[in-house]
């Protein structure tokens, strides 16, 4: 999609509105979902040239209407299923308006529209490019450019989970209240992968990719907009908030790492930071305690402090011990070992590295290596250091966090020959 950037955003905002009008009126996911995007492409080329018309939703819903018409009637067998769809009782999910109503999109389609692409029958994977596509109206190209891979991977697999959730029944609607718990935690949980991989990506020449953080960003702003009591989804988007405020000072001019210790703090968005710290404190005290909540509340503590070094690490240990009990995962404990070193010494947050290496969601990655490989250092054990960062700098994918890391074994090379030839 080539558009200016006012409209590139109106379109970005419709996009899931649009979509959910098509599949409420005719059902259909997945031609729906590419009639629209046939519409979002044909707006991006006319707005720009001609202006925005003065109703631009509607005209969104009327182009892709079309597109979809037409798409229906072209084979004798998809007249057939609009015949019969016709003649039958209209279902729940897809309630056609009378004759002459105009049926304006309901702004919670959009909640709609992130659970059904969030459906279990889907891998993450899967979940993530729908979620893109049809919620964020990010064309194939756009999604498959930011997970560098070819356009044609990207398709097939948006092909493949629209066939998934054909042949697993998905429907237009909200799930049912017994489910709602488990598909909403999948929503937020998606939100927080395509942050995250914005944040900082798994591969590739960059260390972030801010259009997917901003995707992530603005989508999970729609969720708070319409659940704006769930203390959950406020505490994800302040947590987005809070990382995404250190952006600037992240990477040095060439696109070098910067870690979080020598990071300029003048550099970082205090306006995301005042508005994150915001719904951390009115968050925390709703209700119980959820992961979200947790480490934004961590994220504010780092972000608040005036210099690494003023960093309050006993309440970022004291959250992280909560944040373990709440939600347990290899990754927590991964950041927990860190604050133990921090408090208590490296020597106790390398104990709590054992056995984290074989451990499931860190296994394949360089994360292990590279925290043993900091906490060596600060223990005065450059050999072992040495040898844990080149460990980590073979495993990684990302280009800045391998130069980093590579850079880190040439100093401490350095220090030992100087060492030696003293």
């Amino acid at each position: 999609m080539t558009a200016a950037p006012h409209v590139e955003d109106l379109l970005r905002e419709h996009a899931p509105q649009v979509l959910g009008a098509l599949v409420r009126r005719y059902g259909h996911f997945d031609a729906s979902e590419d009639a629209v995007q046939e519409a979002l492409a044909a707006a991006a080329q006319q707005w720009s040239a001609t202006g925005v018309p003065s109703n631009p939703r509607g005209w969104l819903i009327r182009v892709a209407s079309r597109r979809l018409v037409d798409e229906l009637r072209s084979t004798e067998a998809r007249r057939r299923r609009e015949e019969s769809a016709a003649a039958a009782t209209p279902r729940d999910e897809f309630v056609t308006p009378p004759p002459g109503e105009a049926r304006a999109p309901r702004e919670d389609d959009t909640l709609t529209l992130l659970f059904l692409c969030c459906h279990p029958a889907l891998t993450a994977a899967s979940q993530v490019a729908l979620t893109l596509r049809a919620v964020g109206g990010l064309t194939t190209a756009e999604i498959a450019r930011a997970f560098l891979v070819p356009e044609a991977t990207m398709a097939q697999r948006i092909s493949r989970a629209k066939a998934t959730m054909k042949s697993a029944g998905a429907r237009f609607r909200l799930p049912e209240p017994a489910e709602l718990p488990h598909r909403f935690r999948a929503v937020l949980h998606t939100l927080y992968l395509i942050f995250n991989e914005g944040y900082t990506a798994t591969s590739g020449s960059t260390l972030h990719r801010a259009d997917l953080s901003a995707e992530a960003i603005r989508l999970t702003r729609v969720v708070h907009r319409l659940l704006p009591d769930d203390a959950e989804v406020a505490g994800l988007l302040a947590l987005m908030l809070l990382l995404d405020a250190r952006r600037p000072a992240r990477t040095g001019p060439s696109g070098e790492l910067i870690p979080l210790a020598a990071q300029d703090r003048n550099r970082w968005d205090r306006a995301a930071i005042e508005e994150g710290v915001a719904l951390v404190l009115a968050a925390l005290p709703r209700r119980r305690l959820g992961p979200y909540q947790l480490q934004a509340a961590i994220a504010a503590v780092h972000d608040e402090a005036a210099s690494h070094a003023e960093t309050d690490w006993a309440e970022i240990l004291g959250l992280y011990e909560l944040l373990t009990h709440v939600s347990p995962s290899s990754v927590v404990n991964l950041n927990h070992a860190v604050a133990v070193a921090m408090v208590h010494g490296p020597a106790a947050g390398l104990d709590r590295l054992a056995g984290l290496d074989t451990d499931g969601a860190l296994a394949e990655t360089h994360r292990v290596d590279a925290t043993r490989a900091h906490l060596l250092e600060l223990a005065g054990d450059y050999d072992g250091a040495l040898a844990a960062y080149h460990r980590a700098a073979a495993r990684t994918r990302n280009g800045p966090e391998r130069r980093y890391l590579q850079l880190k074994v040439a100093g401490l090379r350095r220090g030992s020959n100087q060492l030696a030839g003293g």
